[in-house]
């Protein structure tokens, strides 16, 4: 091949040959970066990427979707997965198509995940304008819907001219590869430009390797966050995301175990931890454990590790209550490695571990903090036990339930008992999944995510959406049929985007769906119930026969979730109780395809609370006056607030 070789691609097969040749690298391990393609075709994009899709069908597979944002979502999910060394490219048609990217793009942009997205925009030329899905802009000719990317990602270019990718992609894949700056990337292309042919240099196209790169701690920050640990009486470290694509886990176990110092984790660092051990806390923050967050509110000193601390985390700065108390922390984004005024160290989350270890030597916490932390998860256990036990009947006429407005439905298990279920059945290499809702924070609370079993939490964006096309995400990751990836989601998430369940029986993959059918938007009802004090849009309930004006407190809605998911191609079970359960879950685990599980739930039956403020206003002023005591509550909660720097 000569220097001057080149080849005539139109735009969009030049794309699609270049991605399908790179490569990312991570320790030595080289895999594809874009294992696969995804989209809906549409005008926007039809006659140029179906096309070139179709032209390399034999180098990058292709998986047709429903929903664009949800193929955007399975993305994120693959690159959650793999650690932020795979994701998906996404293509769609212009308009509403490349619309439906935009909650996608968020969410990978917002949790730091690598996500490849190319939508179709309207004609470079114009000379065909104003098209079908234009937005006419009358004091910017060049404004499109596709503007409505820039604030959502990492990376933008509006590609108007073919030679243009010549350096739109490297600079694209240079961003999807940097775990400081990723998240989602977006190649604007319009739908004329992607046919136009252009003379490429055949080199543009060799098989490419992108380093994901290891930052080395300095010296001199190590020390000093060395020193805060040799003199805190009380510290404790939170284990957010970072652990996890670090691959930081038996570098935080090393060193927690040396020092004996705890560990929480948020919801991006659930699983972090994979053994159970006296300093392993659990979860930390809104939805964490209550004996978690009365450690925090004791600490002197915290060492966040790969999180970016928001406001479940950090009780909306209420948690951290001792009047010293200091922070610490490491961190590869040096925005989320500085807050709380924290003593930063900048670099990868195991190489920090590592020299931390070193140099705080054999120093461990004192007798005292041992023995409260050992106090605190002796309380809890058995708290937790009985919140999962499935066998013992919940009862709702009970003195402790008599606040909670139990409805009569043909529900006999709670949430809490269904998860405990889960947690009976989970092996080895097992996946559940959660984003929204109740879900995700009953498992940050509950879940055992030890000894290989993975906990896959989505709560950067926490969107309604994420979980059933991330089932998608993370069985690519994971294509061994022998581990089981669980979707767990309740109904409202359910009826919202299930459509992907048909993409993975199209494509044969084991995803086992459970359905928790609790009858509407439970956990904002039980906001909403803390902070307005009265049900009003959350319970699905018909409207009511009062006349006009009548609210939805009819009775519940009649769906058969059940019947969704075997038109939509599963294998469709509704287990009512422990038992049926049981049966659903061993019966369906060798599958080979998609399974839905429905599982009635008992509503405003939750988990033990965990003693955490959430800075959400009720109405300064309302005519129910029982709305005062709340904002009173709400006001008094202020007080707890601090700032740390």
């Amino acid at each position: 091949m000569t220097e001057n070789t080149t080849v005539r691609l139109t735009v969009a097969q030049a794309i699609v040959k270049f991605i399908a040749a790179q490569h990312s690298v991570a320790d030595g391990h080289r895999q594809r970066f874009i294992p696969a393609a995804a989209g809906i075709f549409g005008h926007g994009n039809v006659a140029g990427f179906s096309q070139a899709l179709a032209q390399y069908s034999d180098q990058i597979p292709f998986i047709q979707g429903r929903n664009e944002q949800a193929l955007g979502h399975a993305g994120s999910a693959l690159a959650k997965a793999s650690r932020r060394r795979q994701t998906l490219a996404v293509t769609a048609s212009i308009g509403p198509g490349a619309m439906n990217l935009v909650t996608a793009a968020a969410l990978a942009t917002v949790n730091r995940l690598p996500l490849l997205l190319l939508p179709g925009d309207t004609y470079a030329t114009r000379r065909q304008g104003p098209v079908l899905q234009q937005l006419e802009d009358p004091s910017d000719p060049g404004l499109s819907v596709n503007d409505a990317f820039r604030p959502v990602s990492r990376f933008f270019d509006r590609i108007t001219r073919p030679e243009q990718i010549l350096t739109a992609l490297p600079q694209a894949f240079r961003v999807l590869a940097n775990p400081a700056e990723t998240g989602a990337v977006v190649l604007s292309l319009p739908q004329d430009i992607q046919s136009h042919a252009y003379d490429y240099p055949a080199e543009f196209f060799r098989p490419r390797d992108w380093k994901i790169r290891r930052t080395l701690p300095d010296t001199e920050d190590i020390e000093a966050v060395a020193a805060l640990i040799r003199q805190a009486e009380r510290p404790l470290i939170i284990a957010g995301g970072g652990v996890h694509y670090s691959e930081a886990g038996p570098a935080l176990e090393a060193f927690a175990e040396a020092t004996g110092i705890p560990v929480a984790e948020t919801f991006g660092g659930k699983g972090a931890v994979q053994r159970g051990a006296d300093w392993f806390l659990g979860g930390i923050g809104l939805e964490g454990n209550p004996a978690t967050n009365r450690l925090v509110a004791r600490a002197d000193l915290i060492l966040s590790i790969g999180t970016r601390l928001t406001d479940f985390a950090t009780g909306s700065q209420t948690m951290f209550q001792d009047p010293d108390v200091r922070f610490a922390s490491i961190n590869i984004a040096e925005l989320d490695a500085l807050k709380q005024g924290a003593t930063a160290v900048l670099a990868d989350a195991r190489l920090g571990l590592d020299a931390l270890a070193v140099a705080v030597g054999g120093h461990r916490v004192a007798a005292g903090w041992a023995e409260e932390i050992a106090a605190r998860k002796a309380e809890w256990e058995p708290e937790r036990a009985r919140a999962l036990d499935p066998d013992t009947p919940f009862d709702p006429a009970a003195p402790e339930h008599a606040a909670l407005d139990i409805p009569e439905t043909d529900a006999v298990l709670t949430q809490g008992q269904l998860i405990g279920l889960l947690q009976e059945h989970a092996q080895e290499g097992d996946t559940v999944i959660a984003a929204a809702g109740g879900p995700p924070g009953d498992l940050l609370k509950v879940w055992d995510a030890t000894a290989g079993r993975h906990c896959h939490l989505e709560f950067g964006f926490s969107c309604m959406g994420y979980e059933i096309p991330a089932g998608i995400g993370v069985r690519l990751a994971d294509p061994d049929p022998a581990h089981r990836v669980s979707v767990f989601i309740g109904d409202g998430t359910y009826l919202l985007n299930p459509t992907e369940i048909l993409t993975a029986a199209q494509e044969g993959m084991p995803i086992t769906y459970i359905v928790s059918e609790n009858r509407g938007y439970q956990v904002i009802r039980r906001l909403q119930m803390l902070k307005y004090g009265e049900q009003f849009g959350n319970d699905f309930r018909y409207r009511g026969k009062d006349g006009e004006g009548a609210r939805l407190d009819g009775d519940y809605l009649q769906v058969d979730l059940t019947a969704i998911g075997a038109g939509l191609g599963a294998l469709a079970r509704r287990a009512g109780s422990a038992e049926e359960v049981r049966a659903a879950l061993s019966e369906t685990r060798d599958h080979r395809g998609p399974v839905v599980i429905v599982v009635p739930t008992i509503p405003h039956a939750d988990l033990p609370g965990a003693g955490v403020f959430w800075d959400v206003a009720p109405a300064e002023v309302a005519e129910q006056d029982w709305v005062a005591p709340l904002r009173a509550e709400y006001e008094d909660g202020l007080k707890a607030q601090r700032w740390h720097g």
